[in-house]
């Protein structure tokens, strides 16, 4: 079934944007329909997000990122599967530019927008490298060995997992190879802290943008990655001033407030799929 998926994937390759588009809104709808547990995910997360909106703002923001969510999933078909030459055609980098040509250690502050692969395989084709990335390996050894193929389509990718440890990480990174990383996740309470996030006082962060940063003396610059009707724009932001400090509360604080301020430019495009507040302090009810 995986492979066939896959291979289905594979058709609409070279097919015009319009069209994998179309396709995906499909795919978005038929799991809008169909995937009731990630539904209810979805809007728990907006309802503990976006309180403002009301229940109808936030039922048709929750159909909007199924919709999102399955057009970055076609999307893979393209980005994966199409000559390089088209897939640069369709991803235009904006902002600050010269913040990722600038020389010493960097750290690359990528939060979960659903086009963050898009984003990935951008910074592996025009970043000199080779550049880092943190997997979560994939449970299916079909589905892992496509994804693991699609990412590293380039050649310039140094794939590390979460399993093997920071060691290998900081080592690469003291080396020169640029950190791709995507740490607005809850990860269980040994490895997160409290801070809040977009009306959550307390959100259970992994707070390693700040630590590594600050291990290896690296420049952090934010890199946003955001679906367009003629691809995906890769906005670099300037890099962080006085970042990291002493306080890693205050760091990852920030980091949040950072993110919440792109998300709610986009807000049908944050991975709201994913269980975002699934520990809680102790005592605490959960949220799903």
């Amino acid at each position: 079934m995986v492979n066939l998926l896959i291979a289905f994937l594979r058709l609409f390759a070279r097919l015009p944007l319009s069209w994998v588009r179309a396709a995906g809104y499909g795919l978005g709808w038929l799991l809008w329909h169909v995937a009731g547990k990630r539904r209810r995910i979805v809007q728990v997360n907006l309802q503990k997000c976006l309180p403002e909106l009301s229940a109808a703002e936030r039922e048709a923001l929750a159909f909007r990122h199924f919709i999102s969510f399955g057009q970055s999933v076609m999307d893979r078909a393209w980005l994966w599967h199409a000559p390089e030459a088209l897939v640069r055609q369709r991803l235009r980098w904006v902002g600050d530019l010269p913040a990722l040509q600038a020389l010493g250690p960097l750290v690359m502050f990528a939060p979960h927008f659903v086009g963050l692969d898009a984003g990935g395989l951008a910074v592996s084709l025009d970043v000199p490298g080779p550049v880092a990335f943190i997997f979560v390996g994939q449970s299916r050894p079909a589905v892992e060995a496509w994804v693991r193929q699609g990412r590293e389509r380039s050649g310039n990718v140094r794939p590390y997992f979460r399993h093997q440890g920071m060691r290998q990480i900081l080592a690469g990174i003291k080396k020169g190879e640029p950190l791709h990383l995507s740490p607005d996740m809850d990860f269980g309470r040994t490895e997160s802290i409290f801070v809040p996030f977009m009306g959550v006082e307390k959100a259970a962060t992994v707070p390693s943008l700040s630590r590594l940063s600050k291990v290896v003396g690296a420049r952090v610059v934010p890199v946003v990655t955001r679906m367009t009707p003629a691809g995906y724009d890769i906005e670099v932001h300037a890099p962080l001033d006085n970042f990291p400090t002493a306080d890693l509360v205050q760091d990852t604080t920030r980091m949040n407030a950072l993110l919440a301020d792109w998300v709610r430019t986009m807000p049908e495009q944050y991975y709201w799929v994913h269980k975002r507040f699934k520990t809680r302090p102790e005592g605490e009810p959960g949220f799903y």
